[in-house]
C-alpha cells in the first residue's frame, strides 16, 4: 500500500503519525464536481484537505495522556450547566454530581464508597456501594456537559484523572494489554466514560472485569448513556452470558436519571438545508483548513480506520465540507458515521454538505431498532454543526 508519514499532534498528548493512503491503495474515488473551483482557488482557503488521505496512528504512551476531556468541553464546569426550568431532574443532577465530584478527594486505598463514604460489606458474599455514577437520559440533555464537570472539579491532579469515550477505552486496552491498563489507570481517582453504550457483548466482559477491577483499586467511574446500565444492548443481545455482565456493570453505579429536550435545538430555527456540490466545493477552497470529500469515499475510508482514531483523523481540520450526502446502506457503516459526528462534535468542526438533509441519513428501520438513540444524536450533532457552517458566495 502506497503511503506517505508526516508528523501532526494530538492536542497535549503528543505527536501522531499520519499515513497519507494512496489512491490505488484504497480504490478509486467518486469525482468531486469541478465546476465550481475557483480559478486559482486563491480565496485564502488554497486547495483543501482529504479526510480520506489520513490514517493516524497514536502511539500507544500517548492514548492515556490523551484521555481529557475534548475541546468542547475544556471550559465547561457546573456553574456553566443551564438547567431547564421545567425539568427538576437537570438541577438535581448538578447536586448530586457537584457533591460526588468533591468526595473524590480521598486517596484511591482508602477505598471509600459513593460520595465519599467508606464502603461497607454486610457480610460474606456481599459487595461494596457503588463506586460511580451513571448518568442516564435523552440526547441532548447535557451529559456529556456535566461528566465533563465531574472531571473539571474533583479534587485531584489531571494525570489523576481519565476521561474518554467507551470506545477509546476499549482501544486502550487492546493497545496496552488488559492487565497494563489496570496498572495504569489503577493510579487514578477518577475514571469518567462517555457514550457508554456495548455494541459487542465481548466489548462487555471486557469493560465489566476492567471496572471491577478498578473499583477494587479505589478508583470512582463516572459515565453517560442513553441506556441504563442494566438495559444496556437491550434490543441486540440476549444471551443469558450478556445479561450477567450487564448487571455485574450495573452494580457499579448509581443511576441518575436526566430529563429534558435536546438543549441542541431548543429556541433555535430549522436545520438549514443543504447546499449544492458546486456551494460545497467552492466553500472548501475558500476556507483556510477545510477538508472536502464525497460522502460515498468517506464513509468507505472510515471502514479502513479503527474509530477509535477518528478524533486524531479530524484534528487541524477547521470545517468538513462533504458531497453527494445519502442514506447510508448498513447498520456497521451507520454506526462508524455516529463516531465520527461524535468526534466532529467534541472538536467544535462545521460541517457543510451537499445531498439529503441529516434527518434522512438513517432509514426508518435503523430508528426503531436496537441503536436508534445514537442515531437521533448523531443527527441532532450533526445539525448543529451544519449550522456552524459558513457557505461562501461565487
Amino acid at each position: 500500500m502506497g503511503r506517505s508519514v508526516a508528523q501532526g499532534a494530538v492536542g497535549s498528548a503528543g505527536p501522531v503519525k499520519w499515513y497519507s493512503v494512496s489512491s490505488a491503495a484504497s480504490g478509486p474515488r467518486s469525482p468531486i464536481p469541478q465546476t465550481a473551483r475557483p480559478a486559482g482557488a486563491s480565496t485564502g482557503g488554497g486547495t483543501p484537505l482529504t479526510l480520506c488521505d489520513r490514517a493516524p496512528r497514536v502511539p500507544a504512551e500517548h492514548l492515556v495522556a490523551a484521555l481529557v476531556p475534548p475541546p468542547r468541553f475544556d471550559a465547561v464546569r457546573f456553574d456553566t450547566y443551564v438547567p431547564d426550568p421545567r425539568q427538576p431532574s437537570q438541577q438535581e443532577a448538578v447536586s448530586v454530581l457537584s457533591e460526588f465530584a468533591a468526595g473524590l478527594g480521598h486517596a484511591p486505598e482508602e477505598k471509600r464508597g459513593f460520595f465519599g463514604r467508606r464502603a461497607r460489606k454486610a457480610g460474606k458474599g456481599a459487595v461494596d456501594a457503588p463506586r460511580g455514577v451513571y448518568l442516564d437520559g435523552g440526547y441532548g440533555v447535557g451529559k456529556t456537559h456535566l461528566l465533563a464537570s465531574v472531571w473539571h472539579a474533583a479534587p485531584a491532579a489531571p494525570e489523576l484523572k481519565a476521561f474518554g469515550t467507551f470506545v477509546e477505552l476499549t482501544h486502550l486496552v487492546g493497545a496496552l494489554g488488559f492487565q497494563q491498563t489496570v496498572r495504569t489507570l489503577s493510579g487514578h481517582r477518577l475514571l469518567c466514560i462517555d457514550e457508554f453504550e456495548l455494541d459487542d457483548p465481548g466489548d462487555t466482559v471486557l469493560v465489566s472485569t476492567l471496572l471491577g477491577r478498578l473499583v477494587d483499586e479505589g478508583v470512582a467511574l463516572a459515565a453517560t448513556s442513553n441506556t441504563l446500565p442494566g438495559r444496556l444492548g437491550e434490543g441486540r443481545f440476549a444471551s443469558a452470558d450478556f445479561l450477567r455482565e450487564i448487571q455485574g456493570l450495573s452494580a457499579h453505579f448509581r443511576p441518575l436519571r436526566i430529563d429534558g429536550e435536546d438543549y441542541r435545538h431548543r429556541g433555535l430555527p430549522a436545520a438549514p438545508e443543504p447546499r449544492t456540490d458546486a456551494e460545497v466545493v467552492r466553500s472548501a477552497h475558500a476556507t483556510p483548513g477545510a477538508s472536502l470529500d464525497g460522502f460515498g469515499d468517506l464513509l468507505e475510508h472510515l471502514s479502513r480506520i479503527h474509530p477509535s482514531r477518528y478524533g486524531s483523523m479530524c484534528e487541524g481540520i477547521e470545517t468538513v465540507c462533504l458531497t453527494g450526502v445519502s442514506p447510508v446502506p448498513d447498520q456497521s457503516t451507520a454506526l462508524r458515521l455516529v463516531v465520527l459526528a461524535d468526534r466532529l462534535y467534541d472538536r467544535e468542526v462545521p460541517v457543510l454538505a451537499s445531498g439529503v438533509p441529516f434527518d434522512r441519513l438513517f432509514g426508518e428501520e435503523m430508528l426503531a431498532g436496537g441503536y436508534r438513540k445514537k442515531y437521533f444524536r448523531a443527527i441532532s450533532r450533526l445539525t448543529a454543526l451544519a449550522r456552524d457552517a459558513k457557505v461562501h458566495a461565487a
